[in-house]
């Protein structure tokens, strides 16, 4: 497969976990002068019942195994939020 894109990213995430919110960034260019220099830095900011009452670890590792197939092809680093399932969050 080829380099992983925004579009990768979030059409894989979206199949997996059905989001209430999803976002997905390209922070290549915040990483200057680092390994893999702009290219593969992203951030998942993502809301879905499907991750709620898991642990923060549950989470990331359900995150990673969404992507398992384009970590390592132009995915050199993913920062994960998962945010508050607002739509079930208490009030």
């Amino acid at each position: 497969m080829s380099a992983a894109s925004i579009d990768d990213i979030r059409e894989r995430l979206r199949c997996a976990f059905a989001p209430d919110a999803l976002e997905v960034i390209d922070e290549g260019h915040l990483h200057i002068g680092h390994a893999a220099e702009g290219t593969g830095h992203f951030r998942v900011r993502i809301a879905s019942r499907a991750l709620a009452g898991k642990s923060r670890i549950q989470q990331h590792q359900a995150i990673y195994a969404a992507l398992a197939d384009v970590m390592g092809q132009g995915i050199h680093a993913l920062a994960i939020e998962v945010l508050p399932d607002v739509e079930h969050s208490a009030p």
